[in-house]
C-alpha cells in the first residue's frame, strides 16, 4: 500500500530526475550534439573536463557564481532586520508582507525589464537622480563590467527578500515570549536579547534559508538571460547560462553535460559542507 501511494511520485523522480542525471553524466564523456542523433555519440574520455579547466568563459562563470553567493547572506540579514521590525513595531504587518513578497511572485522577465529601465546608463531615473545630487559621472551599472554583477546581485536580493522575510517572521512567531520577559526582568538590553535569544533560536531557519538560497543562486538563469545575457564581456555569466549557450546555441551537448556535472559536484560539496557544519552552530 505504501508503494502504491509513493509510486507516482517515485516514477516522476526516476523519469525526470535520475534518468536525465545519469544520461548527462554519460554524455559528459562524449563529443555529441543532440541534433545528430544517438547513433553519432562519440566518447572522448575526460577531454571535456580537461577543456573546462582551460575554458576562460566557464572559469569566469564559476567565479561569478561564487561571488553571487554573497547576495544570500546579505539578503538574509536585511530580511531578518525587517522581520523583527514588522513583527514587533509595525501596524498592518500583513500589508508589508505582501509588499515585500510581490517581487517573488512577479514575472522575472517583467522585473528584469523594469530593472533595465531604472538602471539605464544614460536615461535611467537612478542615474538621473545621482546626477541631480552632483555626481557628474555615475556608474553605467549593467553596461559596466565593474558594476554589472553587483547590479544583478542587488536585484536578486530584492526579488528573494520576501521569501526570507516571511520565513523569518514565521520563525519569530515560534520563539516563546516568556524568554524575552525573563530577559527583561534580568535587565538584558534589546541587543542582548537579540544576541542570546533571537539569533540562537532562529538558527534552524537560517540554516534552511542558507541551503535553499545557495542552491537557488547557482541555478540562476532567467534573470541573467533577460537582464544581461552574460555581458558585458562575460562579467555576469554564470554556469547555468554558459551551459545553455553551449548546449542550445553552440550545439555542444556533450561539453555542456560536463558543465552540468561540475555544477552538480559544486552544489553537492557546498550542501554537504553546510550539512556537516550545522551541528556546530544550529541549535534545535
Amino acid at each position: 500500500m505504501g508503494l502504491l501511494f509513493v509510486g507516482p511520485m517515485l516514477l516522476g523522480v526516476i523519469v525526470f530526475l535520475l534518468m536525465p542525471l545519469i544520461f548527462s553524466f554519460t554524455l559528459s564523456f562524449s563529443n555529441w550534439s543532440f541534433i545528430t542523433g544517438f547513433d553519432r555519440i562519440e566518447f572522448n574520455g575526460l577531454d571535456n573536463y580537461r577543456n573546462l579547466l582551460q575554458d576562460d568563459v566557464f572559469l569566469k562563470s564559476v567565479v561569478n557564481n561564487f561571488v553571487m553567493l554573497l547576495a544570500v547572506p546579505i539578503g538574509m540579514a536585511i530580511a531578518l532586520v525587517l522581520a523583527i521590525i514588522i513583527n514587533s513595531r509595525v501596524y498592518a504587518s500583513g500589508a508589508f508582507k505582501v509588499i515585500y513578497f510581490m517581487p517573488q511572485i512577479s514575472s522575472v522577465v517583467a522585473v528584469a525589464v523594469v530593472w533595465q529601465v531604472l538602471f539605464h546608463p544614460s536615461v535611467g531615473p537612478v542615474n538621473a537622480f545621482l546626477m541631480n545630487l552632483g555626481i557628474e559621472h555615475p556608474p553605467r551599472w549593467l553596461a559596466d563590467t565593474t558594476f554589472a554583477l553587483p547590479s544583478v546581485m542587488m536585484l536578486m536580493i530584492w526579488i528573494d527578500l520576501g521569501v526570507a522575510l516571511i520565513i523569518y517572521i514565521a520563525g519569530l512567531k515560534y520563539i516563546p515570549a516568556d524568554l524575552y520577559e525573563a530577559a527583561r526582568i534580568d535587565g538584558a538590553s534589546t541587543f542582548v536579547q537579540f544576541r542570546s535569544i533571537t539569533l540562537p533560536l532562529l538558527t534552524p531557519t537560517t540554516f534552511f534559508l542558507l541551503i535553499t538560497g545557495f542552491i537557488g543562486n547557482f541555478k540562476s538563469f532567467a534573470l541573467i538571460k533577460v537582464l544581461t545575457e552574460g555581458g558585458p564581456a562575460h562579467s555576469t555569466s554564470v554556469i547555468v547560462y554558459d551551459m545553455y549557450q553551449t548546449a542550445f546555441v553552440e550545439l555542444q551537448t556533450g561539453y555542456a553535460s560536463s558543465m552540468v556535472m561540475v555544477l552538480f559536484l559544486i552544489l553537492f560539496a557546498i550542501t554537504a559542507l553546510q550539512w556537516f557544519g550545522q551541528k556546530y552552530w544550529v541549535k534545535y
